[in-house]
């Protein structure tokens, strides 16, 4: 028959398994859960490597050893300080970014409509910068960055207006804000100080050196709120990549999803420049190589997330030792990598199916 029989007499589809306990069932796609767990290893292992990795080598036993405070005090405060932290920071906000591209791509069907593309970034980015060279030092960047990736979010949903979140209008409008916001960046560090300047610097290209501790904690925990939000909202995501007169008549609010997603994709990508800086290229590429991995079946929201978390630490640990002494951005080797893919993009003849 081509499915699998469960002890309960219960038949799954094809590619599919169904898991049963005390009444609950759960129908798992097997490529889907088998992406995941290969992308969770593998992070596993590079973040372990990774950890014991740098000038000062460790073994991989003493890294691990030092990440718990067990050890040689200068390990363990190498580790806890300076390389988990930075290892923390790459994994939450390229989650993060993973995920908010997911859920944009999806809710435009369009690839292009990344947080970078649309000017989410770039909005956050102009209001953190202005927290530290133009407004009071009360309002910390992370705040701002928030608000203006809501800002960037409402001025290219509104312009675009209601129908034209789907397609290129939407992603047309959203350059145009981006670009704005992005003028307004560099105005602002062209007329403050030098030191001024070189502190806001980092938050224009990206850079994952020396984060706030209170601002990695603070995506952890809109993470760990968003995360299960932008699961609910795939399963009303998923029959939206066909008609909206097919998504009503499956029973999908359509306009509440639509905001909800909004919503989740603006709160994700601020929380992450707010860490990160505008590092959207991983955006882009997350959810194309979740879709691959997963065979193009549903919205993989939560391989989106590792694929976007493998990206960033793979590009932070470039960033750091192909050039060592000097440290290239994580920002700067996301953006030589995503160019090309992005041109690729553009240029490849559009395949038959949908996002």
């Amino acid at each position: 028959m081509g499915g699998v029989q469960t002890s309960r007499g219960a038949l799954a589809p094809p590619g599919y398994a169904l898991l049963s306990w005390q009444g609950w069932r759960v129908l798992l796609h097997r490529r889907a859960w088998a992406a995941g767990a290969a992308l969770l290893i593998l992070l596993l292992a590079a973040g372990s490597a990774i950890l014991a990795a740098g000038s000062e080598g460790l073994t991989p036993w003493s890294a691990l050893r030092a990440a718990w405070g067990q050890g040689d005090p200068m390990h363990v405060f190498l580790v806890q300080a300076l390389r988990l932290p930075r290892i923390a920071a790459a994994l939450l906000s390229g989650f993060a970014f993973g995920v908010a591209g997911c859920l944009l791509q999806t809710l435009t069907g369009n690839r292009l409509a990344t947080p970078g593309v649309i000017g989410l970034d770039n909005g956050a980015t102009a209001f953190a910068v202005a927290s530290i060279v133009a407004v009071p030092a009360s309002l910390a960047p992370p705040a701002m960055a928030l608000m203006g990736a809501a800002t960037a979010a409402a001025l290219a949903f509104g312009l675009g207006g209601g129908s034209g979140t789907r397609g290129y209008r939407f992603v047309v409008v959203g350059i145009g804000v981006g670009a704005v916001f992005a003028a307004l960046t560099n105005l602002m560090l062209a007329r403050t100080g030098i030191d001024a300047a070189n502190q806001a610097y980092p938050w224009t290209v990206g850079s994952l050196n020396a984060r706030p501790a209170s601002a990695v904690w603070i995506l952890a925990a809109g993470l760990a709120l968003a995360f299960p939000w932008a699961k609910y909202l795939a399963r009303r995501l998923d029959p939206m990549r066909f008609s909206e007169a097919v998504a009503k008549g499956l029973g999908v609010p359509v306009a509440r999803t639509r905001a909800a997603t909004l919503a989740a994709a603006v709160l994700l990508s601020a929380l992450s420049v707010s860490v990160a800086g505008p590092v959207g290229l991983v955006a882009l590429a997350a959810p194309e190589a979740a879709r691959y991995l997963c065979g193009r079946r549903g919205v993989p929201i939560a391989t989106s997330g590792l694929a976007g978390a493998m990206l960033m630490l793979g590009a932070d640990w470039a960033g750091r030792t192909w050039f060592a002494p000097i440290e290239i951005p994580v920002g700067v080797v996301t953006a030589v990598v995503g160019g090309p893919y992005l041109l690729w993009i553009l240029l490849r003849r559009p395949a038959r199916h949908s996002l």
